[in-house]
């Protein structure tokens, strides 16, 4: 199999520009998984913005809290390795920024179902 892949990126590399050859060439460019894993991975920034549309009673805490800090983890490997992938670096920081978005979104919101409550208890 991986002389069909050697054999097809060979082919595709002749036909990518000129300007274009360094990235193509690249240790982590599209010819690697350290290219595509990012690129795919940007699903999860595009889930995360799509759930700022959601309620933020619907958020689960632990999830988010999850993404988040496996985001922030990543971010912080793909600067610790060579060579430096800064396509893992860029969505990895969004997979975090947008999922700790969403704890604190969800945190506020049962803080103020608790202070709803203790309001109500203290008006009976």
């Amino acid at each position: 199999m991986s002389v069909v892949y050697r054999n097809a990126m060979n082919t595709i590399g002749k036909l990518v520009p000129e300007k274009l050859q360094p990235l193509w060439n690249h240790p982590a460019g599209p010819q690697t998984i350290f290219f595509w894993a990012p690129a795919f991975k940007w699903g999860l920034v595009i889930a995360g913005l799509s759930d700022l549309q959601r309620p933020a009673n619907q958020l689960s805490v632990s999830q988010s809290s999850a993404l988040g800090v496996t985001g922030l983890i990543w971010t912080r490997y793909s600067l610790a390795i060579t060579p430096k992938n800064w396509s893992l670096f860029s969505v990895n920081l969004f997979v975090a920024l947008t999922s700790l978005y969403q704890v604190g979104r969800a945190i506020m919101y049962q803080r103020e179902q608790e202070a709803l409550k203790a309001a109500a208890a203290k008006a009976k």
